[in-house]
């Protein structure tokens, strides 16, 4: 570093002209701020004596100098006239907008407005039929939910569900969950098709949520839903959903000042524990509440639960066992012996377990087993050799009802048939699934559906 006794006012005069270009590129950026004006520097006079006269005149200057410039402040020097003029009429003025854009046109609002409320405010003018639904569906929609909405993956199934609320594993679709159609529409509209938000068109939109009301067992297959009969759909659930009032019930009990002190009279003790007090509520089966059930009670109605290993005999006991068997061996051999519901009607136990996959595949609509109900479609309990569109309480198309009043029977040959191109065999079917096109497939599934019932 110098030692000479000027270097100071150097470096002093250097700073000051550093700070005025970074107060010319604040200015430029930012535009002048509202500042009280500055007092005028004091006049510096160099006083006559002998040190004053050895210092060049710049010392003058340190010894008394000029009060700095306010922030955001630019000579002439500094920043010309014309840019300096430029930038003051551009830059914002503080606490105002910074004069960027302008305000979105009615129109420009208006397209981004798609909103669709459960009255039908919103509803664009337009209209879609099942068929087309089917169809733009497919090419859109099923590569996640499936051919006819029954989900693939982990994408949502979509269709089926009915009743299924109160279970231990309830199916929330559009069908036995969605209050209003409004949200189908919107969210369909809004969002989809994945990757791909905002590209269908309004009447592709009403067609899909025609496709997905259908689909749902909620109209026929010749439904056209449009703007004006938008409102007429009333969903399953729409009474299922009640308002929250927690605020006013709930919340004031909480709201009082707690007690933090003094607030027994004696210490707390322990005087029994939860497993003696039986606390933990079961269900009838004598598990505890809320026990997932075993997986295949979703598809057949009924848990496979292990059979019980008999517990080995002594000798004498099995002895006496044989010898009173023996006076029934002639009418053991007269009657058959009873198979397991797995292997009725002489199916293979592999083939009927590969069918319980393949049903998968179906079980969104169709179900099977004790207790099971008309869904989507109808309960398939005893349909091998049973006649077409018979099944009590279920609303059939008009040609698979015409083809059962003709003496239709679902044998092996029509199962096959209709499994394999449901919409080929029969025209004008509600089910909207594509088929099974592997023989084996079909070959499982009615060995599967052979071991139910309609007792």
């Amino acid at each position: 570093m110098s030692k000479s006794p000027e270097f100071p006012t150097i470096l002093l005069v250097t700073g000051w002209a550093t700070a005025a270009t970074i107060a010319t590129v604040l200015f430029a950026t930012t535009g002048p701020r509202e500042q009280p004006t500055p007092a005028p520097a004091p006049a510096v006079t160099a006083a006559a004596t002998p040190e004053a006269t050895a210092e060049p005149p710049v010392a003058a200057v340190a010894e008394a100098p000029a009060e700095p410039a306010p922030y955001g402040a630019a000579s002439a020097e500094t920043m010309p006239a014309p840019a300096a003029a430029e930038t003051q009429a551009a830059a914002p003025v503080m606490g105002k907008p910074l004069g960027l854009g302008r305000p979105a046109l009615p129109e420009e609002v208006e397209a981004w407005d798609v909103a669709v409320l459960p009255d039908g405010t919103g509803l664009p003018v337009g209209s879609g039929d099942v068929e087309t639904g089917d169809a733009v569906f497919g090419e859109n929609c099923a590569s996640c939910h499936g051919d006819f909405a029954e989900g693939l993956d982990a994408w949502p199934v979509l269709a089926g569900g009915a009743g299924s609320l109160k279970d231990p594993r309830p199916v929330k679709t559009i069908g036995s969950y969605w209050p209003h159609l409004s949200t189908v529409f919107d969210y369909v509209h809004r969002s989809m098709p994945f990757g791909g938000a905002q590209t269908l068109s309004v009447d592709d939109t009403y067609a899909i949520t025609a496709f997905l009301l259908y689909s749902n067992g909620l109209v026929a297959d010749d439904f056209v839903l449009s703007n004006e009969n938008f409102t007429e759909i009333v969903m399953p659930n729409a009474e299922g959903f009640y308002v929250d009032d927690r605020p006013q019930t709930e919340y004031p009990l909480f709201s009082a000042e707690p007690c933090m002190e003094n607030c027994r009279t004696e210490p707390p003790k322990v005087t029994k524990r939860a497993v003696e007090l039986n606390v933990t509520p079961t269900d009838p089966d004598g598990k505890p509440a809320g026990t997932l059930p075993v997986i295949t009670l979703a598809s057949t109605g009924a848990t496979a639960e292990p059979a019980p290993e008999p517990a080995e005999a002594p000798a004498t006991e099995v002895a006496q066992a044989e010898a009173a068997a023996e006076p029934a061996t002639e009418a053991a051999a007269a009657e058959p012996e009873a198979q397991p519901a797995a292997a009725a009607g002489g199916a293979d136990p592999a083939l009927v377990a590969a069918g319980e996959a393949v049903f998968k595949k179906c079980s969104a609509c169709h179900k099977v087993g004790e207790g099971a109900k008309n869904a989507v479609g109808p309960v398939l309990n005893g349909i091998v050799g049973a006649p077409m569109g018979q099944v009590e309480g279920f609303k059939y198309s008009n040609t698979l009802a015409e083809m059962g009043a003709a003496g239709g029977i679902w044998d092996d040959a029509s199962l096959h048939a209709f499994l394999e191109n449901p919409k080929g065999f029969v025209k004008g079917t509600k089910m909207s699934f594509s088929g099974l096109k592997k023989a084996e497939e079909r070959d499982a599934v009615i060995a599967y559906l052979s071991t139910f019932t309609d007792d």
